[in-house]
C-alpha cells in the first residue's frame, strides 16, 4: 500500500547500518551565514525542528539549557509530527516495535515543556508517511489532541495547500507535503497533502499565494542518505522558481546540507530532533540539526531571509530517553565522529554575504 520502490525499500536496511555520503556536494553552504549585505533593523525569527516522535523514548528528554533557549526565542517554530498523537495505539505490537509510531497527548506537551516551544508559537507538519500508522480514526484523534493542545498544523489533506501565518506584521505563508506514504493513496490524499498535489499546474499553489514570505516543509528525499538526491535538488528548484524563500526538508532522518538557489535557502534535511526509528542506532543517526532563519520585516527586504543558523546537536541514549546536546559538548571519539560528519556537510565559513 505504500509508495516506496522496491530498489528503497531493499537499501533500508543497509543504509540504517551505514548512512551514505555519497553524492554531489557542489555549492554547500557553511553552517552560519548573513545573506544580505545589509542587514535588516528588524527581523521575525523561526526555528525549524527535525522529526519529532516517541519511537525512542519512554520518558521525556532531557534538552541542552542553550538549545532550550534558542527553540524559545523563536517567535515561531515549525516541526515535523512523525507520530500520530493517540492515547493508546490501536497496532500494539508494530508500534511496540517501532514499525508504527504514536505518542501520547500528554508525551507532546510535556515534551514542548521541556523544550521552550509553547503551543501558540508552533506549528507541526502532519505531511509524512506515518501520519496514518494509526489508522484512520489515529489520524483524527491526532487532529483532536493537536487542537486541544492549542498547537497549529499545516500539510492536512483537508487544509489550503498554503496556510498563512501573522508574524509581527508579517505574513508568512508555510505548505507542507509529503513525497511518501505508508498507506493507501486514497486514505493519504485525503488527510494530508502530497507532493502531487503540491506541484499540479506547475505549482499553482505557491506561485497564487502572495505571503511576504513563503516557506515549504517537505517530506521527501531517502532515508540515511546525507546528500539529496538529483530529483530533490529539482525538486527545490521547482520551488524556488516558484516563489519559495526558504525550503526546509525531513525524512531522511540524518543530517543534511544547505544550499541557495538564487535568493532562496534550502535546507535539505535536519535529521530527527527526537529519535524516530530505533532506540538505539549508530552514531550519524544521533547527529541532527535545529534551524535558526531571521526574516527581515523591513519594507525593502520585507520577506528575505536574512540570516540563518544550523545549530548541531546530539542525541545521547540516557536509559529509557535521550539527552539532547549541544555537538561541541561530545567528548571523545564519539565527539570526534560526529564533528567530522557535521564538517563534511557544511564546511567552514561564518557570516558572510552570500548574496545580494
Amino acid at each position: 500500500m505504500s509508495n516506496f520502490p522496491l530498489a528503497y525499500k531493499l537499501s533500508w536496511l543497509p543504509r540504517l547500518l551505514k548512512p551514505s555520503l555519497r553524492d554531489t556536494r557542489h555549492g554547500l553552504l557553511p553552517a552560519h551565514a548573513s545573506l544580505l549585505h545589509r542587514p535588516a533593523a528588524r527581523t521575525a525569527r523561526l526555528v525549524f525542528l527535525g522529526d519529532i516522535s516517541a519511537v525512542a523514548n519512554r520518558k521525556i528528554p532531557e534538552i541542552d539549557r542553550r538549545l532550550r533557549a534558542l527553540i524559545a526565542s523563536a517567535d515561531l517554530v515549525i516541526g515535523n509530527c512523525e507520530s500520530p498523537v493517540v492515547e493508546r495505539p490501536r497496532y500494539r505490537l508494530a508500534t511496540r516495535a517501532g514499525t508504527r509510531h504514536a505518542m501520547p497527548p500528554r508525551f507532546l506537551a510535556e515534551l514542548l515543556a521541556a523544550v521552550g516551544a509553547t503551543p501558540a508559537r508552533l506549528l507541526l507538519s502532519l505531511a509524512n508517511n506515518h501520519i496514518l500508522d494509526q489508522g484512520l480514526a489515529g489520524y483524527e484523534e491526532t487532529r483532536s489532541a493537536l487542537a486541544g493542545l492549542g498547537i497549529g498544523t499545516i500539510g492536512g489533506g483537508e487544509e489550503p495547500p498554503v496556510r498563512t501565518v501573522q508574524l509581527r506584521g508579517l505574513s508568512v505563508g508555510f505548505a507542507a507535503f509529503t513525497e511518501w506514504r505508508n498507506a493507501r493513496a486514497a486514505d493519504f490524499a485525503a488527510r494530508a497533502t502530497m507532493l502531487d498535489r503540491l506541484v499540479e499546474n506547475d505549482c499553482a499553489a505557491l506561485r497564487y499565494s502572495k505571503p511576504d514570505h513563503l516557506c515549504v516543509v517537505a517530506h521527501w528525499d531517502r532515508e540515511f542518505r546525507h546528500f539529496p538526491r538529483p530529483s530533490t535538488r529539482a525538486l527545490a528548484e521547482d520551488f524556488a522558481e516558484a516563489g519559495a524563500a526558504l525550503v526546509v526538508g525531513h525524512h531522511a532522518h540524518v543530517l543534511q546540507p544547505a544550499e541557495l538557489i538564487g535568493d532562496t535557502l534550502v535546507a535539505y534535511g535536519l535529521g530527527d530532533f527526537l529519535g524516530t526509528v530505533l532506540r538505539r542506532v549508530r552514531w550519524p543517526l544521533r547527529l541532527g540539526g535545529i534551524l535558526v532563519a531571521d526574516i527581515s520585516i523591513d519594507p525593502r527586504t520585507k520577506g528575505r531571509v536574512v540570516e540563518y543558523q544550523m545549530v548541531p546537536f546530539v542525541r545521547e541514549r540516557a536509559e529509557r530517553h535521550e539527552r539532547l546536546l549541544p555537538l561541541d559538548d561530545v567528548e571523545g571519539e564519539a565527539g570526534e565522529l560526529l564533528r567530522g560528519r557535521f564538517a563534511a556537510l557544511f564546511p567552514a565559513g561564518d557570516s558572510h554575504a552570500v548574496s545580494e
